[in-house]
């Protein structure tokens, strides 16, 4: 047995057999289940196949398509925030401008949002959007003269606080995978640019930015799965999945809604299916554009 585990042909397939299980028992296994459960109407003690019904059901769903498209401008917004952003800090942090210890103080302090729990960072900015004129959002806004809003309550105001939330959230995580890849650029590289006179754009947009594409191309595609499978920010910021003209009502809120509030799995599973296919369909080919699936030629 130890000949056989030992053995250069088996040895790889051993130390890969717990990731592969553990794709198959917790990915595969509950996506052929989803996707033979959309085209089924399941209630208490009976299932029924209905082929397609699920999808026809979908198409006419203005529901759905509101929350697709709450889910799809929230991933967008985003990206343009939490992308751009957290790599700018991260290449202050990375510079030789101010002290390490600050640096390090600054890093552990952007990154303590995301070790907090949603549900209380929900509950926290929930009070800080509240109506009343003591909310903290209100005082600041009040400074300048505002009157009070009810952010709660509004479609493009429920959509700052939860990009607020979000940035809060996100930012210092996105800093700390910047600077990985920024800490792994070659000072040879800067050396070389200076000798040929590149000033500090230069040598950002022509060696920082390609020599942390792999990062920045990670970033991006656990961003459009993070945007569009956004949920529990949603839930705790309105209280429920229950927001005012479902203005926070987000895609996997909608397949929540189906499946757990009206249980009704089939739907719920059709909906679960549609959105894998749309987090596919953006992250495939932007990976194809970024070059992720090209192949070394020697």
């Amino acid at each position: 047995m130890r000949k056989f585990l030992y053995s250069p042909k088996v040895a790889p397939y051993v130390f890969v057999l717990p990731f592969i299980l553990t794709v198959a028992i917790f990915w595969a296994s509950p996506l052929v289940k989803s996707g033979i459960m959309s085209t089924q109407h399941i209630v208490a003690g009976s299932v029924e196949n209905v082929g397609l019904r699920n999808y026809e059901r979908i198409l006419g769903d203005r529901l759905f398509w509101l929350a697709l498209w709450n889910s799809f401008r929230y991933m967008l917004l985003t990206l343009l925030i939490l992308i751009p952003g957290p790599l700018v800090l991260a290449v202050l942090i990375n510079s030789k401008l101010g002290s390490a210890r600050f640096k390090a103080f600054f890093k552990s302090l952007m990154f303590l949002p995301a070790l907090t729990s949603v549900v209380v960072a929900g509950i926290i900015f929930r009070l800080a959007f509240g109506e009343s004129s003591v909310a903290l959002m209100n005082q600041v806004i009040g400074i300048f003269g505002a009157d009070p809003v009810k952010w709660l309550k509004g479609d493009l105001t429920g959509l700052i606080a939860l990009l607020i939330l979000a940035s809060w959230r996100w930012t210092g995580v996105n800093i700390l995978y910047f600077l990985a890849g920024l800490q792994a650029i070659p000072a040879d590289y800067y050396e070389a640019a200076e000798l040929d006179g590149a000033n500090a754009w230069q040598k950002f947009w022509f060696v920082t930015v390609p020599s942390i594409r792999p990062t920045l191309v990670f970033v991006l595609t656990i961003s459009v799965y993070g945007g569009l499978a956004m949920f529990l920010e949603s839930f705790m910021l309105w209280n429920g999945n229950n927001s005012p003209q479902n203005i926070g009502l987000t895609i996997v809120g909608y397949l929540y809604r189906q499946g757990i509030e009206k249980n009704d799995l089939g739907y719920a599973s059709a909906v679960g299916v549609v959105l894998l296919i749309v987090v596919l369909a953006i992250n495939i080919p932007q990976l194809i554009a970024n070059g992720s699936f090209k192949q070394e030629t020697h």
